[in-house]
């Protein structure tokens, strides 16, 4: 089992920055893949980015490209979100999971609780 706890969320205005952290502990951090999703409401969960185990390939969703960054520091079984130029439709509750797999192809085997990211105009 892994645990994966997202923490950093908060109120921001337009234009702003957050930096998401997701602790994982349990099993190995290095031998997982990690993403980050996010959910508003009454919208699907859609993905934003992913990292490989070594932090050498990373993916993002077109809509985060240049804005966001992914990164892990697998001494501090972390995972990072960096979100710049924030925008009010970035409002969501953002979680991170954890892949056995890369490229994941979509598969997640955890999952954290989430943390929400309100974005004002």
């Amino acid at each position: 089992q892994v645990q994966l706890v997202e923490s950093g969320g908060g109120l921001v205005q337009a234009g702003g920055s957050l930096r998401l952290s997701c602790a994982a502990s349990g099993r190995t951090f290095s031998n997982y893949a990690m993403g980050w999703f996010r959910q508003a409401p009454g919208k699907e969960r859609e993905f934003v980015a992913a990292i490989s185990w070594s932090g050498g390939s990373t993916s993002y969703a077109n809509s985060m490209k240049g804005r966001f960054t992914i990164s892990r520091g697998n001494a501090k079984n972390t995972v990072y979100l960096q979100m710049n130029s924030l925008k009010p439709e970035d409002t969501a509750v953002y979680v991170c999971a954890a892949s056995n797999s890369w490229p994941t192809y979509g598969k997640y085997d955890y999952w954290g609780q989430g943390t929400q990211v309100t974005v004002s105009s």
